[in-house]
């Protein structure tokens, strides 16, 4: 029964092995591809920080990228801390494993000395063949010649189990040897990516403290950008009355087409791809300043950051509603999706013309780049003349 029992434990602890093993890998697999994902957002942050101090030092955009390049290298440490805490939970599971094994390992061992005593015991210290010859009659002799041969093809397996069992043992060792290994790396790789963390975080202290030295130039910029997005709300709300007058007048087949759009695009709520790359500089809504006190600034749609010359796409089929240029801002899209309108403004080239059909991620021009260095498009979703959140129209960056 013992031996059975031992044969249990050890499947046990082998399935244990094997399944917890398995998960792991699944799990590490997960964050070592978070962490690469997190390495491609730092690069594209330091390419955008790289541009904004190409021109000119200590501007708003300059202030963004920095803090972009910040929250991607906290969102890195992060996934280095919780590949840490995975190893710590691995390495704890297979020192039990260990423990396990080198207990069944002590306990088979205990059990094939007990056996070969015994056995050793019921001979009486005679060879084997003495040991048969010396039964008293043929049925004992059968019955020494079968108890001989049991207990030879118990020891063997016994034998086999013990090997095995230190097989298993050795190749844990190794597993837990490779995941200190690791564990030291990481460790290395945390604390250097901690001190470019805090050296970042002085560079926007500093940044921030220049800025503040330059508040009239920020208060000037800041109504320049009023007075140009007041001029694009006029733009908007033409449009958007221009618009409803001719589906006042169109026929039923043009407006049934207007509806179905309209739906299409509603569907597509939180899957609509981005119009440019970059990160989100500012966000929809009522928000501080970030540089100026007691200054509350109000955005109708989102200002994505992003590289010099790169190509700005529609997010969804529609009609060209407006195209203009407007001071500050550059040249400015409007582009009618049935009830929806999507504004596209910061452009330095524009692709298509007013009244042309477009299709999703058709190209519509090239990024604008000021003349403090930054790339950035202004980007609005609209329900008629409601503004909408576009970071929840667009997909999960």
């Amino acid at each position: 029964m013992s031996g059975s029992r031992s044969v249990i434990g050890i499947l046990f602890v082998f399935i244990l092995l094997v399944s917890s093993n398995l998960q792991a890998q699944k799990t590490k697999a997960q964050l070592q591809r978070e962490k690469q994902d997190n390495l491609k957002k730092i690069e594209e942050a330091e390419k955008i920080l790289s541009q904004t101090k190409g021109k000119k030092q200590n501007t708003l955009g300059q202030l963004n990228a920095l803090n972009q390049r910040i929250k991607t290298q906290e969102a890195l440490i992060r996934s280095i801390r919780k590949e840490l805490t995975l190893l710590n939970s691995e390495i704890g599971e297979n020192n039990g494993i260990i423990d396990a094994l080198e207990e069944d390992v002590s306990r088979l061992k205990e059990e094939y000395g007990a056996m070969v005593y015994a056995t050793y015991k019921a001979n009486k210290g005679f060879n084997k063949l003495t040991f048969l010859f010396s039964a008293t009659s043929f049925n004992q002799f059968l019955m020494r010649l079968k108890y001989m041969d049991y207990y030879g093809k118990t020891r063997k397996k016994q034998a086999e189990q013990i090997e095995k069992v230190q097989h298993a043992l050795a190749s844990q060792i190794t597993i837990i040897e490779s995941r200190m290994s690791e564990k030291s790396i990481l460790l290395a790789e945390q604390l250097q990516e901690g001190k470019n963390l805090t050296k970042l975080k002085g560079s926007k202290t500093r940044l921030v403290a220049n800025l503040q030295k330059e508040e009239k130039t920020l208060m000037k910029d800041l109504e320049e950008k009023k007075s140009a997005v007041a001029k694009l709300e006029k733009y908007i709300n033409d449009i958007i009355k221009d618009e409803m007058e001719r589906a006042r007048l169109a026929k039923k087949r043009d407006s049934d087409a207007s509806i179905k759009l309209s739906n299409n695009f509603a569907e597509n709520k939180s899957k609509l791809p981005w119009p440019v790359k970059g990160f989100v500089a500012q966000k929809f809504g009522r928000r501080n300043h970030p540089v100026l006190k007691r200054i509350v600034v109000e955005s109708t749609g989102i200002q994505i950051q992003t590289t010099k010359d790169e190509k700005v796409k529609s997010i969804f089929e529609g009609e060209v509603s407006m195209v203009a240029f407007i001071k500050y801002l550059g040249n400015t899209l409007l582009i009618s999706h049935g009830d929806y309108i999507t504004v596209y403004a910061g452009l330095k080239d524009v692709f298509v013309k007013k009244g042309q059909k477009i299709s999703t991620a058709q190209e519509l021009g090239t990024v604008l780049t000021n003349k403090d260095g930054v790339s950035e498009l202004k980007f609005e979703i609209r329900k008629s003349d409601k503004p909408l959140d576009p970071q929840l129209w667009l997909t999960r960056n």
